[in-house]
Protein backbone atom coordinates (compact mmCIF):
# COMPACT_ATOMS: atom_id res chain seq x y z
CA UNK A 1 0.00 0.00 0.00
CA UNK A 2 1.15 3.43 -0.97
CA UNK A 3 1.17 5.88 1.85
CA UNK A 4 0.94 9.61 0.96
CA UNK A 5 2.32 11.65 3.91
CA UNK A 6 2.38 14.76 2.96
CA UNK A 7 0.75 17.63 0.46
CA UNK A 8 3.42 19.05 -1.89
CA UNK A 9 3.45 23.30 -2.22
CA UNK A 10 5.28 23.36 -5.14
CA UNK A 11 4.17 21.75 -8.52
CA UNK A 12 5.99 18.94 -9.94
CA UNK A 13 4.64 15.93 -12.28
CA UNK A 14 2.40 13.15 -10.60
CA UNK A 15 2.77 9.35 -10.93
CA UNK A 16 -1.35 8.82 -10.96
CA UNK A 17 -4.85 10.60 -9.82
CA UNK A 18 -6.72 10.03 -6.49
CA UNK A 19 -10.97 10.81 -6.94
CA UNK A 20 -11.96 11.93 -4.02
CA UNK A 21 -15.42 13.20 -2.57
CA UNK A 22 -15.59 15.78 -0.16
CA UNK A 23 -16.33 13.19 2.77
CA UNK A 24 -12.82 12.38 2.39
CA UNK A 25 -10.90 14.74 1.38
CA UNK A 26 -11.26 16.26 4.74
CA UNK A 27 -9.55 14.03 6.59
CA UNK A 28 -6.55 13.38 7.10
CA UNK A 29 -6.29 9.28 7.84
CA UNK A 30 -8.08 7.32 5.50
CA UNK A 31 -7.74 4.10 2.94
CA UNK A 32 -8.08 5.03 -0.54
CA UNK A 33 -7.82 3.60 -4.33
CA UNK A 34 -6.07 5.52 -6.84
CA UNK A 35 -8.32 5.44 -9.97
CA UNK A 36 -5.44 2.77 -11.43
CA UNK A 37 -6.81 0.57 -9.02
CA UNK A 38 -3.54 0.87 -6.40
CA UNK A 39 -4.45 0.87 -2.82
CA UNK A 40 -3.25 3.99 -0.47
CA UNK A 41 -3.75 5.54 2.61
CA UNK A 42 -3.98 9.06 3.49
CA UNK A 43 -1.43 9.19 6.55
CA UNK A 44 -1.73 13.65 6.29
CA UNK A 45 -0.97 15.85 9.41
CA UNK A 46 -4.44 16.90 10.29
CA UNK A 47 -6.46 20.25 9.75
CA UNK A 48 -5.85 20.23 5.96
CA UNK A 49 -8.62 20.60 3.12
CA UNK A 50 -7.56 18.54 0.26
CA UNK A 51 -8.41 20.43 -3.17
CA UNK A 52 -8.77 19.38 -6.38
CA UNK A 53 -5.59 19.72 -8.15
CA UNK A 54 -3.12 19.10 -4.54
CA UNK A 55 -0.22 16.89 -4.90
CA UNK A 56 0.55 14.42 -2.00
CA UNK A 57 3.95 12.38 -1.69
CA UNK A 58 4.91 9.10 -0.23
CA UNK A 59 8.23 8.74 1.04
CA UNK A 60 10.03 7.82 -1.88
CA UNK A 61 8.60 10.46 -3.74
CA UNK A 62 5.72 8.83 -5.77
CA UNK A 63 3.47 11.69 -6.15
CA UNK A 64 -0.61 11.75 -6.59
CA UNK A 65 -2.70 14.36 -7.84
CA UNK A 66 -6.05 14.94 -6.03
CA UNK A 67 -9.06 15.66 -8.30
CA UNK A 68 -12.57 16.36 -6.69
CA UNK A 69 -14.70 13.47 -7.57
CA UNK A 70 -18.34 14.07 -9.02
CA UNK A 71 -20.99 13.88 -6.07
CA UNK A 72 -24.53 14.32 -5.71
CA UNK A 73 -24.99 18.50 -5.21
CA UNK A 74 -27.98 20.78 -5.01
CA UNK A 75 -26.69 23.92 -7.44
CA UNK A 76 -28.71 27.11 -7.06
CA UNK A 77 -27.91 29.78 -9.71
CA UNK A 78 -28.52 33.43 -9.45
CA UNK A 79 -27.37 36.36 -11.21
CA UNK A 80 -28.74 38.45 -8.53
CA UNK A 81 -25.82 39.10 -5.65
CA UNK A 82 -28.12 40.31 -2.95
CA UNK A 83 -30.61 36.99 -3.34
CA UNK A 84 -27.72 34.42 -3.66
CA UNK A 85 -26.03 36.35 -0.80
CA UNK A 86 -29.41 35.30 1.40
CA UNK A 87 -29.78 31.97 0.25
CA UNK A 88 -25.93 31.50 1.44
CA UNK A 89 -26.85 33.19 4.58
CA UNK A 90 -29.73 30.46 5.39
CA UNK A 91 -27.84 27.96 4.17
CA UNK A 92 -24.83 28.92 6.13
CA UNK A 93 -27.68 29.51 9.77
CA UNK A 94 -27.90 25.57 9.49
CA UNK A 95 -23.80 24.82 9.66
CA UNK A 96 -24.43 23.89 5.61
CA UNK A 97 -20.80 23.46 3.89
CA UNK A 98 -20.98 25.41 0.76
CA UNK A 99 -19.57 26.20 -2.80
CA UNK A 100 -20.14 29.61 -3.64
CA UNK A 101 -18.87 31.15 -7.19
CA UNK A 102 -20.18 33.76 -9.18
CA UNK A 103 -23.57 33.69 -10.09
CA UNK A 104 -24.05 30.47 -7.72
CA UNK A 105 -24.05 28.04 -4.87
CA UNK A 106 -23.27 24.61 -4.35
CA UNK A 107 -23.66 22.07 -1.19
CA UNK A 108 -24.33 18.19 -0.96
CA UNK A 109 -27.78 17.25 -1.94
CA UNK A 110 -30.05 16.99 0.74
CA UNK A 111 -33.86 17.09 0.65
CA UNK A 112 -34.85 18.90 3.57
CA UNK A 113 -32.23 21.68 2.30
CA UNK A 114 -33.41 21.66 -1.24
CA UNK A 115 -37.15 22.14 -0.13
CA UNK A 116 -36.20 24.94 2.00
CA UNK A 117 -34.13 26.33 -0.60
CA UNK A 118 -37.14 26.19 -2.83
CA UNK A 119 -39.82 27.49 -0.59
CA UNK A 120 -37.49 30.67 -0.35
CA UNK A 121 -38.20 31.07 -4.03
CA UNK A 122 -34.82 29.48 -5.74
CA UNK A 123 -34.51 26.76 -8.11
CA UNK A 124 -32.35 24.12 -7.29
CA UNK A 125 -31.08 21.85 -9.66
CA UNK A 126 -29.64 18.34 -8.50
CA UNK A 127 -26.86 17.19 -10.16
CA UNK A 128 -23.36 15.09 -10.14
CA UNK A 129 -20.71 17.53 -10.07
CA UNK A 130 -16.97 18.33 -7.90
CA UNK A 131 -17.85 19.86 -4.72
CA UNK A 132 -15.21 22.09 -3.68
CA UNK A 133 -17.16 24.18 -0.41
CA UNK A 134 -15.11 26.86 1.45
CA UNK A 135 -12.86 25.97 4.18
CA UNK A 136 -13.75 26.74 7.72
CA UNK A 137 -12.34 30.05 9.41
CA UNK A 138 -9.67 28.29 11.37
CA UNK A 139 -8.92 25.42 8.40
CA UNK A 140 -5.84 25.09 6.47
CA UNK A 141 -6.61 25.40 3.26
CA UNK A 142 -4.57 25.83 -0.50
CA UNK A 143 -6.73 27.92 -2.43
CA UNK A 144 -7.60 27.05 -6.24
CA UNK A 145 -8.99 28.43 -8.99
CA UNK A 146 -13.18 27.09 -9.93
CA UNK A 147 -13.95 27.00 -13.17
Amino acid sequence: MIKLIQKLDHDVSFHATLSLPIDVRVRSRARVQLDNGREAGLFLPRGNLLRSGDLLSDEAGFVVKVVAANEDVSTVYCDDVLKLAKAAYHLGNRHVALQIENGWLRYQQDAVLDKMVRLMGYEVIIESAPFEPEAGAYQQQTHHQHD
